[in-house]
């Protein structure tokens, strides 16, 4: 490998390492800001809290980012999560339905949602937002209908088939308690990540996203691929309704409208690019968990509701602006001036040369050229500005 490819390498290294290290430091910042201001926040009970509200906002940010990867968007995700567990309940609780397949049942209705979006969006040819925007709304008619506009209750903790919520949340006979639930995230996060970054369906679902005709013509089945993205983000949904029903118990009809804008806001804040063909799961949990530090922060310093939507707004502003100028760097053709590409000449020389004596004189020399180079092309650049203005007053 040449010198200049290795700097360039090195250089792309850095600056990806940057971008995977931006989304950890703001979760650590925005927790220590809020453990320093914030009342009773740096406790056990609001770690937990912050984990138990993160359990179905992860799993169908999980598969968002699937989705936005390939260039896509669910916004139906929130409620086919809700309209999946009010179905599951009602099978329940109405229908006599033993809770093992009523769970089983709450999978089948998310992931049938989701093979319907990638239908839409992949065979007929739907765009992402209007497609999963009908299908938000069919969803939420959905789970009324089947409930009967009632909520579904599961059964409460210590009471007969109340097993499943052992899996999110162990309390001792001491009445402590373990968020086992976030062992289950981090393990289907686990999961993601090696589909991803592991097996063909990953690599054809950043094809797809990076550039759709060319993943074509290079034999890729478009369709399939862009379809399974949509098939994943709706089993997570009813993974996601699951824990929902694991912590809050009670379902009500026509609820998680909402949900998706934090789901997407997560991945994006993560470092998944909007425009596709870029994304993290790993990243995607973080920007999770900030989204639920914010929630449970917030409060801690007396402030209600509408400034927690505020603040939302203002991250996820802040995260879309810093994909487009993360995508606008990546993109720009760089033309180097004379001197730039005169001091890049010689930093590959001095990182050629072996001879601690050369390696002095060559920067000795670099840094008077490079200077006088420099105030060269500033002098014509004020006598170009001059001649420009002397134009305009004519």
């Amino acid at each position: 490998m040449e010198v200049k490819d290795t700097v360039e390498l090195n250089e792309k290294r850095k600056g990806l390492n940057m971008q995977k290290l931006l989304a950890p430091l703001a979760l650590v910042i925005v927790y220590a800001f809020f453990a320093l201001f914030g009342r009773n926040f740096f406790s056990y009970t609001t770690l937990v809290n912050i984990l138990d509200s993160s359990y179905y906002i992860g799993f169908i940010a999980i598969g968002v980012t699937f989705v936005i990867i390939t260039g896509g968007i669910d916004l139906s995700c929130g409620t086919v999560m809700m309209a999946a567990t009010i179905i599951g309940g009602t099978a329940y609780k109405t229908w006599g339905w033993p809770m093992w397949l009523s769970l089983i049942l709450i999978l089948v209705v998310s992931t049938s949602f989701g093979l319907f979006n990638g239908l839409m969006v992949s065979r007929l040819g739907l765009p992402p937002f209007i497609a999963t925007l009908g299908t938000m709304m069919i969803s939420l008619g959905t789970g009324s209908i089947v409930s009967n506009v009632r909520s579904a209750t599961f059964p409460a903790r210590g009471a007969e088939d109340s097993w499943f919520k052992g899996i999110f949340k162990f309390i001792a006979e001491d009445n402590s308690s373990f968020p086992t639930g976030a062992l289950v995230l981090f393990g289907t996060a686990f999961i993601a990540y090696v589909i991803l970054t592991r097996t063909k369906m990953g690599r054809y679902i950043f094809a797809v996203g990076s550039n759709k005709e060319a993943a074509r013509l290079s034999g890729v089945n478009v369709a399939k691929w862009e379809m399974m993205a949509y098939v994943v983000s709706g089993f997570l949904a009813g993974m996601g309704g699951i824990a929902f029903a694991a912590v809050y118990t009670t379902v009500m009809p026509a609820q998680g409208q909402g949900f998706e804008l934090y789901a997407i806001a997560g991945a994006v804040i993560g470092g998944t690019s909007l425009s596709g063909g870029a994304g993290s799961v790993f990243g995607t949990m973080i920007g999770v968990y900030i989204m639920s530090v914010l929630r449970a922060g917030l409060p801690s310093m007396d402030l209600q509701s509408q400034y927690q939507t505020f603040f939302t707004g203002v991250v996820v502003l802040g995260a879309v602006m810093l994909d487009i100028y993360r995508t606008k760097k990546s993109t720009e053709v760089r033309i180097l001036s004379p001197s730039a590409k005169y001091k890049e000449e010689m930093m590959q020389k001095i990182a050629a040369e072996s001879s601690p004596e050369k390696v002095n004189a060559l920067k000795a020399e670099m840094k008077q050229t490079y200077a006088k180079m420099k105030r060269e092309e500033k002098a014509e650049a004020t006598a170009l500005r001059k001649a420009e203005k002397g134009f305009e007053k004519r």
